[in-house]
């Protein structure tokens, strides 16, 4: 599915620079993208060419990337920077939520070029949103002041739950990344005990994804209707939110406030845990589309529900972005940085 080029970051064919692919992929969905560096010297790019796909369509990875460079015509492309949930291992990737498995030597051989990276999908977003422009909603408005001279927490739930801690350096900034979506989950409340218990019975260690993804509003909704003593009848995340969102299912809507909720406490945490003086970034690919329930929900509320730490929290600002494009961009401007700039 082909979506309009992105004008944010600068505008189309201002540089001379040599254009190349960067991939956001995901466990439901890859976004792929040709994008070009904006001046010599600059990690800020411009995308020329976007396309979504969802993963499920394609055999692996490499076919993925070979059908998207087919599309822009054999376009002679050098360089192919991937963001993906995980980490890497030698020339694989650990992860639980893709549909294949992904080896960088598969994927040079199936698309014919050497230069393929890969980065962490957060620490890609972290680097985009030192170049961003694009809207934000503010949940905190926190201190702006302090917010300048501080780490900035880039979280958000997807498929998974990820999250990156961007530096500010001299020159460029220096990106974090983490497995904080791996954590165990800890309970805020009596409600979440009991949750947490239900999920203990299918695994021994609960993340803080088994909860708080799109795969974990399921689990929070199935375990629900199981204290509750109702029969589950919503088997997917966006059937949840959607319901809720529509007021239609009391249980889906007591499940979304619960989602909110808990990841405010999670982050605050995270927060607490970095020293996010610099503010904390919402992203992924569920809180654009619950964004005026979240901004009513108790969110806020756990998040500032840290004893003593309160007034700590209150003074750090929290935004949610939307900018469709960021995965993207960040595994390119991920790519520009670790390289020196050097397109």
């Amino acid at each position: 599915m082909a979506a309009a080029a992105s004008q944010r970051f600068a505008e189309v064919g201002s540089t001379q620079a040599v254009p190349f692919v960067a991939a956001d992929v995901g466990g439901t969905h890859a976004r792929v993208g040709l994008v070009r560096q904006v001046n010599a010297g600059s990690a800020a790019v411009a995308v020329e060419r976007y396309d979504k796909y969802v993963c499920a369509d394609f055999p692996n990875l490499g076919v993925l990337l070979k059908h998207f460079l087919q599309s822009i015509g054999g376009l002679p492309v050098q360089r192919v920077s991937i963001a993906c949930a995980g980490v890497a291992v030698g020339d694989t990737l650990v992860n639980a939520n893709l549909p294949w498995a992904v080896s960088l030597a598969e994927i040079r051989s199936e698309i014919d070029v050497d230069d393929v990276a890969l980065v962490n999908d957060f620490e890609a977003v972290a680097c985009a949103t030192h170049y961003l422009r694009a809207s934000e909603y503010v949940l905190l408005p926190g201190d702006a002041e302090a917010a300048a001279n501080g780490p900035t927490l880039i979280v958000g739930p997807g498929t998974g739950l990820g999250a990156a801690v961007r530096i500010s350096g001299r020159h460029r900034p220096l990106v974090l990344a983490t497995e904080a979506g791996q954590a165990a989950l800890a309970p805020g409340n009596e409600l979440e005990i009991e949750i947490l218990r239900v999920l203990m019975r299918q695994s021994t260690h609960v993340s803080n994804e088994s909860a708080l993804s799109g795969p974990g509003l399921v689990q929070i909704y199935n375990a629900l209707c199981t204290i509750r003593g109702a029969q589950p009848h919503l088997r997917t995340p966006a059937s949840i939110t959607e319901a809720a969102l529509s007021a239609h299912d009391a249980l889906a809507t007591e499940t979304l406030n619960l989602f909110c909720a808990w990841l405010g406490g999670v982050v605050g945490d995270l927060a607490l845990s970095c020293g996010a003086r610099g503010g904390v970034h919402l992203a992924g690919g569920i809180l654009p589309h619950i964004r005026q329930f979240l901004l009513h929900s108790n969110f806020s509320a756990r998040f500032l529900a840290k004893g003593v730490m309160r007034p700590v929290l209150e003074r750090i600002p929290v935004s949610l972005i939307d900018h469709g494009q960021l995965g993207v961009i960040g595994a390119a401007c991920w790519m520009l940085d670790a390289r020196g700039g050097d397109g």
